[in-house]
């Protein structure tokens, strides 16, 4: 059973930034990938980003790329989501996710088997 426990997010002006973390254990490294998606009121679950072992195995959902960077700590167990020049789009629950890699690539954070528990992010003026 994979845990995830999460840290970070709260509330900012447009153009902040924030940092969300994840701590992961219960499950096999190499295997796995981790990554976050949101889900603001009303809306349905949108895939932010994903990581499998390094930079060359990313995945950024569009309205954040260039704007988000993900980057995994894999002695450490974490991920971490640098979140940039943020606007009020940007504001939902923002969720950690795990699942195998699979098929040479990530599978959609959105439908992760293993979920966090949930921090908000709030953009506003």
């Amino acid at each position: 059973q994979v845990h995830l426990t999460e840290s970070g997010g709260g509330s900012v002006q447009p153009g902040g930034s924030l940092t969300l973390s994840c701590a992961a254990s219960g499950y096999t490294a190499t295997h796995t990938c981790l990554g976050y998606f949101r889900q603001a009121p009303g809306k349905e679950r949108e895939a932010v980003a994903a990581i499998f072992q390094g930079v060359r195995s990313v995945f950024y959902g569009d309205s954040v790329k260039g704007r988000f960077t993900i980057s995994r700590d894999i002695a450490k167990n974490t991920v971490t989501l640098q979140m940039n020049d943020l606007n009020n789009d940007d504001t939902g629950v923002y969720y950690c996710s795990a699942d195998l890699y699979r098929g040479g690539t990530c599978p959609s954070p959105a439908d992760a088997t293993f979920v966090g528990q949930g921090t908000q992010v709030t953009v506003s003026s």
